[in-house]
């Protein structure tokens, strides 16, 4: 056993032992915290402790395949433990990957029809409507927290906040440039257009990932615009606010989707951090020279994380090569494939990072 593996499972010893302690228990937010890594932790020791159980089984089972009267009995035990042993070790290897410490936040949602006028504003719409579904499949909650539609009823811009555990994880390999290959209903001729929409997903940021003073970013409110319930469009409740702190780049965000100027203005500072969070981390990877899975690029139509061919009925993601034939279901909130395979890939690239830790070899020869 590796010391990375000996050392989860003390850890999670440890935790299972603070968990019953009194001033564990005394303490909600020591308690909260322990019992989420304790719940992280708890199928990968399971795996762990398995794992032991498979390699002695094994080692067990290949004596028992000298004996001729039970050899053809053993060898088909021993193909049986090898398989699970593989997926053991692909299970230990996946949890031993660098985690992207931000996977399991909570997520600001920004959706903007880029190329293709009418058009892109309707897919913008769509792959909104399509994150909703995707959404409450997987029991994270979705609020909008701006948006400016289009005349045509799609929408220029939109912003949304995702919560639940793991969201940003979920829902990260949708940043960048999605692209829409189909006939639109205004076209008469028939002919295939393409429009783009760019998609940003930022995790969301605590007040104490970002510090922000008041002095740098200026604070508005005014009426809300398009439809909405009793007094949202009748009171000064939304708020805009400007950042500018010295010579760097203005953000601009706006929250006018509730009826609380004041909560409007914190889901406002929400985005703001976040997207400053975003900027930082942006800024790192770049120093770094390290390529990131996804970027969001300018929304030109050769720029394209992903495409979606109607006609075809066939959903490409470009980073990975990985493509569905079932455009339908996708547009429905099915991304569950798309987020597996770049999870995957993911994962194989932190692998194969120099310092990454591995599962002990097979023993014996097991595949």
């Amino acid at each position: 056993m590796t010391d990375s593996l000996h050392r989860l499972e003390t850890e999670f010893e440890d935790l299972e032992r603070s968990l019953a302690d009194p001033e564990v228990l005394a303490d909600p937010a020591r308690y909260r915290e322990a019992s989420r890594r304790y719940g992280d932790l708890r199928d990968t020791v399971a795996a762990i402790r398995r794992l032991r159980e498979v390699d002695a089984s094994l080692e067990a089972t290949r004596d028992l395949v000298r004996d001729p009267d039970l050899a053809d009995l053993a060898r088909d035990e021993l193909a049986q433990l090898e398989a699970e042993r593989a997926d053991l070790d692909a299970t230990l290897r996946d949890a031993l990957a660098p985690k992207d410490p931000y996977d399991g936040k909570n997520v600001i949602l920004e959706i903007r029809a880029a190329a293709g006028g009418d058009e892109a504003s309707l897919f913008a719409r769509e792959l909104l409507d399509a994150y909703r579904r995707y959404a409450e499949r997987h029991g994270f909650t979705m609020e909008m927290l701006d948006a400016s539609p289009s005349g045509v009823g799609g929408l220029k811009e939109a912003s949304c906040e995702v919560r639940g555990r793991g969201a940003y994880g979920a829902l990260k390999f949708e940043s960048g440039v999605h692209r829409v290959q189909r006939v639109p209903e205004t076209e008469t001729q028939g002919r295939i257009h393409t429009s783009t929409v760019t998609v940003a997903v930022l995790p969301e940021a605590e007040a104490v990932d970002v510090a922000l003073d008041p002095q740098d970013y200026r604070v508005d409110v005014y009426r809300a615009s398009g439809p909405g319930g009793q007094s949202v469009n009748t009171t000064d409740s939304a708020v805009r606010l400007t950042y500018h702190p010295g010579e760097a780049d203005e953000i601009v965000v706006t929250c006018q989707d509730g009826k609380s100027q004041h909560k409007n203005k914190e889901k406002a500072l929400a985005v703001l951090r976040a997207r400053l969070l975003e900027r930082e981390r942006a800024r790192a990877d770049a120093q770094a020279r390290e390529a990131r899975l996804v970027q969001i690029g300018s929304g030109d139509r050769s720029e394209k994380v992903r495409t979606y061919n109607v006609p075809q009925s066939r959903v490409t993601d470009h980073r990975i090569g990985f493509t569905r034939h079932d455009v339908g279901a996708v547009l429905a909130g099915d991304f569950d494939a798309f987020v597996d395979a770049l999870a995957r890939a993911e994962r194989e690239a932190r692998l194969a990072e120099p310092d990454a830790d591995a599962v002990p070899e097979r023993t014996g020869g097991a595949a």
